[in-house]
């Protein structure tokens, strides 16, 4: 094993990737099958760009993990030339209509939260939604199959694959996937630098207009209190709107924080490598790019899991239908509560 794995190292590494696959493929799965099932779900919008996102990272661990894990394990790629250009193009493409998928749902959110309602009634109409999840699906074709296929992505750098093919001089080749200078740009800004700003800037105003949102129900809730209850409890609406505010901010660094560890090593690896003569060691390219991967076995949880509505859905279909996790009754509610709506959503007192 001088030259690859050893033992151990192979039985970790299959427990490993088994793991992620696995978990990949249950993951979205259920976010699908809970949004088909729950009628309610059905009804917001930002669920279609979820389950479109689901269906994505789905493939990613049907149509591209599998192989990869193989060609890692034997250290060697033995499903032909042909299939090693089919098997990368899904890799580019699925990949990137994730990351378009996530930007997408950035956008979402921004419009329903930061604007007027009848602006995102504007904006996120049947048509429109319908033209973003094409374009998240189409534009990866134009840096995945239509580059890859034509040798684009290979121009001037030959000879430096063909001799990374049989670097070690045997009869076994590896699925080597190099790309030359203006291919690296170009693929790396349109699958990641481009929606990255996009999400980051969007965070940012969904965030500032939450905090704003926590501030005006902290004065709907002082002004609607009694007079002694404000004098008794002066800090107790204090301490919700900072909750509020606590919550939304760490779930936001959640989003984006995962999100660039997964994706942003490879990419910013992808454009310094053609840089640098192509120096960087293969290794730490395939732990990238698995760190990638692992990325879809994430997004159920952080969009789908993190929601109170998808998390009793799931409930639902685990517990095979139990009662106990069905939405109650409005007309049996004894809570009493009040509601306020701002911009469009409405918030329960």
């Amino acid at each position: 094993s001088s030259e690859g794995f050893g033992v151990a190292e192979r039985i970790i590494l299959i427990v490993f990737i088994s793991t992620v696959i696995l978990m990949t493929i249950l993951g979205n799965l259920l976010v699908m099958v809970a949004v088909c099932r729950d009628r309610q779900l059905r009804k917001i919008k930002t669920n279609y760009f979820i389950v479109s996102l689901a269906f994505a990272d789905l493939l990613v661990s049907v149509l591209v993990m599998p192989f990869g894990a193989i060609e890692l394990v034997q250290d060697k790629w033995i499903y032909g030339e042909m299939f090693c250009l089919v098997r990368t193009s899904l890799d580019v493409l699925l990949t990137t209509a994730s990351i378009l998928h996530l930007c997408c749902i950035s956008l979402d959110r921004y419009y329903a939260i930061c604007c007027q309602p009848l602006v995102y009634r504007n904006k996120m109409t049947p048509l429109r939604i319908t033209l973003m999840l094409g374009g998240c699906w189409i534009i990866p074709t134009f840096i995945s199959f239509l580059p890859i296929m034509q040798g684009w992505n290979s121009i001037g750098i030959l000879d430096l694959i063909e001799k990374r093919k049989f670097s070690k001089g045997s009869n076994s080749t590896n699925c080597i996937f190099m790309v030359n200078k203006p291919y690296a740009i170009t693929c790396s800004f349109v699958a990641f630098y481009i929606p990255f700003f996009l999400m980051v800037l969007a965070y940012y105003r969904i965030y500032v207009t939450a905090r704003e949102h926590a501030r005006q129900i902290g004065v709907l809730q002082r002004a609607g209190a009694p007079a002694d209850h404000r004098h008794q409890h002066p800090d107790q609406h204090t301490n919700h709107r900072m909750k509020t505010e606590t919550k939304a901010a760490k779930t936001l660094c959640i989003i984006m924080g995962c999100f660039c560890l997964c994706w942003a090593p490879f990419f910013i690896t992808n454009v310094v490598d053609p840089f640098i003569n192509y120096t960087v060691p293969g290794q730490l390219w395939t732990a990238f790019l698995w760190l990638g991967y692992i990325n879809s076995g994430l997004n159920p949880f952080l969009y789908a899991f993190l929601n109170k509505s998808f998390r009793r859905a799931f409930l639902i279909i685990l517990c095979c239908g139990d009662e106990r996790y069905r939405r109650p009754s409005i007309l049996g509610q004894t809570v009493p509560c009040s509601t306020t709506t701002i911009n469009g959503s409405t918030h329960v007192l």
